[in-house]
């Protein structure tokens, strides 16, 4: 017990950074402006939900939630299924040259996104992507794929090899192999890569502010930077903006955290 006291006590503290800001604003956002300047860390008094159901009322908001699902979604969709093909290929298959290929994905990782910024721009634009959803979704499903592979390479190197000799025995294709049976198994992999695409896209900021021009494309981060210039002395509404903005994606990450540790946990100890 006294051994881990130190572990707990650290796990608290830094609960307690994660926690106090997010708790701060959820209270700020029940909060008038008034309040916050001569409260700022107390209980609201008298509660006010104003902040929040004028959000709410606002049809922007619901536009740039609509478009953040879109995109996070079908980034998701994309990078997971051709990253579980590739993984597929790199871990089951042995030909000529595939440490090198492989290691070529890798080499993504240590590709900043803040470097590429004015090649991507200047690529979507002869591509006429911009304005375009695909513009953003292509760019962040390409930037995705390197950290993906590497995780579910390392989960289908770890099914055993007689899974697929007897599935090969019972007339099974290497594709049927890798859709019917391998993928049901990796269920957990699958679980983490997509929490962590959907997470990554939701909060990404960067890109969408360059390909995006048009208010009607926006995502809600972009729709937060807009509402925190339109109401820049109201604190309390632009934080009942940002917990709103905020919530779909905890929610889905607190769904999904057993299964995300799990991934991450399996992908790390096979291979």
């Amino acid at each position: 017990m006294r051994r881990t006291l130190p572990l707990h006590a650290i796990a608290w503290i830094v609960g307690a950074f994660i926690l106090v800001p997010i708790l701060y604003a959820v209270l700020g956002g029940f909060k008038s402006t008034g309040q916050l300047s001569t409260n700022p860390f107390g209980l609201p008094d008298p509660w006010q939900s104003g902040n929040y159901t004028e959000v709410l009322g606002a049809g922007s908001f619901w536009r740039q939630l609509w478009n953040s699902t879109f995109i996070a979604v079908t980034t998701t969709v994309i990078v997971v299924l051709l990253s579980a093909m590739a993984a597929f290929v790199f871990a089951r298959f042995a030909f000529r040259g595939r440490e090198v290929l492989f290691t070529v994905f890798t080499m993504g990782l240590m590709f900043p996104f803040a470097v590429a910024i004015l090649p991507i721009f200047v690529l979507l634009r002869t591509l006429g992507l911009l304005d375009n959803p695909l513009g953003v979704i292509l760019t962040q499903a390409a930037f995705g794929l390197p950290l993906t592979i590497i995780i579910l390479r390392g989960f289908f190197r770890g099914i055993p090899g007689e899974v697929e000799e007897a599935a090969i025995i019972d007339g099974c294709s290497p594709f049927g192999f890798f859709w019917r049976i391998l993928l049901p198994m990796a269920r957990p992999a699958l679980a983490t890569v997509s929490v962590l695409a959907i997470v990554g896209s939701w909060n990404n900021y960067m890109l969408p502010v360059v390909v995006f021009s048009d208010e009607l494309s926006w995502t809600l981060p972009l729709g937060v930077q807009q509402f925190q210039g339109q109401y820049a002395s109201d604190t309390a509404r632009i934080l009942a903006y940002l917990v709103l903005a905020m919530l779909p994606a905890l929610g889905f990450y607190a769904l999904a955290e057993r299964h995300l540790v799990g991934g991450l946990t399996a992908g790390a100890t096979k291979g």
